[in-house]
């Protein structure tokens, strides 16, 4: 099986089109950690539906979008971007997770 890979410039994460179209400044995208949910990384507690950003710095770009997952190391590392996973991004917790991101974006 193929992997679905999307356009990225250099290896800047900030710059991918995900394959359903979404980028950074259409619909956002969101660092997530490795089971896809969205990270905090302001100073005080996370909030509950949000995950604490990763100690190891492993992150992951999640599409709010259509719930492709990217992983931000093998873009940084390769220049490419892979889907590394997908999540459901209209059910628990990652649904209530992108509300509370974005309700602290604004």
């Amino acid at each position: 099986m193929d992997t679905e890979t999307a356009d990225v410039i250099g290896h800047d994460v900030t710059t991918i089109t995900c394959l359903c179209g979404n980028t950074v400044s259409k619909d956002g995208l969101i660092q997530a950690n490795a089971q896809g949910v969205p990270v905090y990384s302001g100073e005080a507690p996370a909030p509950p539906e949000l995950a604490e950003w990763p100690r190891d710095e492993d992150l992951y770009t999640l599409c709010p979008s259509c719930g492709r997952v990217y992983r931000d190391a093998v873009i940084e590392e390769t220049g490419t971007a892979p889907v590394a996973f997908r999540v459901d991004v209209k059910a628990a917790p990652i649904a209530e997770a992108i509300r509370v991101h974005w309700s602290l974006s604004t």
